[in-house]
């Protein structure tokens, strides 16, 4: 459903996908000098990647992030990058130490205030120095931060998340190798797993989709319905841990190129107002903003390609091929039950926070991508529903 007869599409410089390709980082390292190497708050999952470096003849200087990353954080990853003298940087981890590392390549080249960079908070000021060459290496299925052109940043003061965002920020290179995901435990595979199919199925049925898109966005899908539940149940089953590597990497070149809709529009506020991880908040959210915007469709909008878009997401899943656009939603709620994605609740959000999410969540870039425009009624719905 593109917006007009062109589409613009960018990607990772180069992608490198499958069990094993660890390795292949060294295609892109500097040939001498020091690197940043960005990791989670465990170092010690990062040795593999910190030895492949060290054996390349270079110094590794190592920034752990503890948490989803703020202007904080991204500020001391650029002290400790420029003060090394880093040539390069590279993120291993989770979209947390993915995005903290996007951001250090951009800011180390680009001095200043970060915020004169970001969105909404800030003066959206395009870069100016093209960033450090950056390497992305995930360790979850999840974010899609591997190939995408943004950097999600918290800022506590106005207690919201935004984005720094270029697409000076697209990798080098993306190394995705599923074996680094075969001991992540059951809730982080649970919550970002739906985090990729969200963003898969808010892709999917964006105002702003294309031909493009909609390809990689039906392969994510079929991976997704193979993949999610087998890596949540068993983790150490290499199979499903590829196929959720390759529906989170669809995930992040489809958001990148489509933008995304409600569900996320909602998650950015609620990660910044309260302790909730931002595949949690999508995790939660998903199944019923899909189910009001569905409902919307058809009572202002009937015969949308939206809801054909639906119901064929509906036959990818499930893999049934008589599945309609209600079979999407429900494929998705009882995919969250099994999986058992906590209520909003669990994080201390209330129904009296409600106007306040609603209101943040209308600045939203992602809500403008919803196929329909959602009223204060039908919002209100969606957040009941995932507070639980």
């Amino acid at each position: 459903m593109p917006e007009g007869p062109g589409f613009r599409f960018a990607t990772s410089g180069t992608i490198i996908f499958g069990p094993g390709s660890l390795p292949r980082v060294r295609e892109k390292l500097p040939p001498e000098g020091a690197v940043l190497v960005v990791t989670g708050n465990d170092v010690s999952r990062a040795r593999p990647l910190l030895d492949l470096i060290e054996e390349h003849g270079l110094e590794a200087r190592v920034f752990p992030v503890a948490r989803e990353p703020d202007i904080e954080t991204v500020s001391r990853a650029r002290e400790a990058g420029a003060e090394a003298e880093c040539r390069a940087v590279v993120a291993i981890g989770g979209g947390s130490a993915l995005d903290a590392g996007k951001a250090a390549a951009a800011l180390i080249a680009n001095p200043g205030d970060p915020r004169q960079y970001l969105e909404v908070v800030g003066e959206g000021n395009p870069l100016r120095s093209t960033p450090l060459p950056f390497i992305a290496v995930p360790t979850t299925a999840g974010t899609g931060s591997e190939a995408t052109r943004n950097a999600v940043i918290a800022c506590p003061e106005q207690s919201v998340k935004v984005s720094l965002r270029s697409y000076l920020l697209l990798p080098a290179l993306a190394v995705v190798d599923p074996e680094l995901a075969l001991t992540l435990p059951p809730r982080p595979t649970a919550e970002s797993g739906m985090d990729a199919l969200a963003q898969l199925l808010e892709g999917f049925i964006s105002l702003r989709a294309s031909p493009l898109t909609d390809a990689i966005a039906r392969e994510g899908l079929r991976a997704a319905g193979r993949g999610l539940r087998r890596a949540y149940r068993h983790g150490s089953d290499l199979e499903a841990r590829t196929e959720m590597a390759l529906a989170a990497l669809c995930s992040g070149m489809v958001l990148a190129n489509a933008g995304l809709g409600a569900p996320h529009g909602f998650a950015g506020p609620l990660g910044g107002m309260f302790p909730v991880p931002h595949g949690a908040a999508c995790a939660r959210l998903l199944a019923p903003a899909l189910a009001v915007t569905l409902e919307a469709l058809r009572r202002r909008g009937p015969g949308s390609p939206a809801e054909t878009r639906l119901a064929e997401a509906g036959r990818l899943l499930s893999g049934r091929e008589k599945a309609e656009a209600g079979d999407a939603v429900a494929w998705t709620a009882e995919t969250a039950w099994d999986l058992g994605i906590r209520p909003l609740s669990a994080f201390g959000v209330t129904r009296a926070d409600i106007p306040v999410l609603i209101e943040k969540a209308g600045r939203s870039s992602s809500m403008k991508g919803n196929p329909v425009a959602l009223t204060e009624v039908e919002m209100t719905r969606i957040l009941e529903e995932a507070i639980g």
